[in-house]
């Protein structure tokens, strides 16, 4: 299982990475294509590690795919491990490259970031879900482009709202960059957990992995 690990450290790493490098000291056009680079990020490590280790890269994604039967209960807590393991080691980088610029955590509303990060979170589940653990789409050659994008939509829909994280590893990674409050962590934790699963209820729930037929 380690190298599996090691494709889910890595892209951890470059998604949570490039949140710091975009976001951290930008302003004006560049920090308005944040979303954008990060979504690609993400996308090309999906593509890059999805075909190995599954391309999880996100804890509430792990928790949706084992829900869904598609990740083992044993390997789950590895891949969330390592997860975060990336995300810490890519904001300690971070913190390295972007020394003396200063990050100022936003003040984020709890009730509206709960209902922005669940329903973003859930989103992203439900699509990597439809879009790469489905019968109906096996094979296929778009799920990279649509989870990333799943990703990008996200932080410029809601990213003003909850921070857009979307992700319990990217959370942790942000707070270590000063970009986030332990507080808003925890929100951002209880609502993608929540998201993650209630995604994987739905899909079960409706067989749109066609298990059943």
């Amino acid at each position: 299982m380690l190298p599996k690990l090691v494709v889910e450290l890595i892209g951890t790493f470059f998604l949570v990475f490039t949140i710091g490098q975009t976001v951290i000291g930008t302003e004006g056009a560049a920090a308005a294509l944040a979303p954008l680079a990060i979504g690609s990020a993400l996308m090309v490590m999906v593509y890059a590690g999805g075909h190995f280790s599954g391309g999880h890269y996100n804890p509430a994604v792990t928790l949706g795919v084992t829900l869904r039967g598609k990740c083992s209960w044993k390997e789950a807590p590895a891949y969330m491990g390592a997860q975060i393991v990336g995300a810490v080691l890519a904001a300690v980088i971070v913190l390295f490259l972007k020394e003396g610029v200063k990050a100022t955590p936003g003040d984020r509303d709890v009730l509206k970031s709960l209902v922005a990060e669940f329903l973003f979170t859930f989103a992203l589940v439900y699509v990597v879900l439809n879009a790469a653990t489905a019968k109906g789409t096996s094979g296929n050659s778009f799920y990279g482009l649509a989870i990333g994008f799943t990703v990008m939509v996200g932080a410029f829909a809601v990213g003003g709202v909850s921070g857009g994280a979307f992700n319990p590893a990217v959370a942790v990674g942000v707070t270590v960059m000063n970009l986030s409050t332990v507080p808003h962590l925890l929100v951002c934790l209880l609502a993608d957990f929540a998201g993650g699963a209630a995604a994987a209820a739905l899909f079960k729930a409706f067989d749109m992995g066609g298990d059943k037929a």
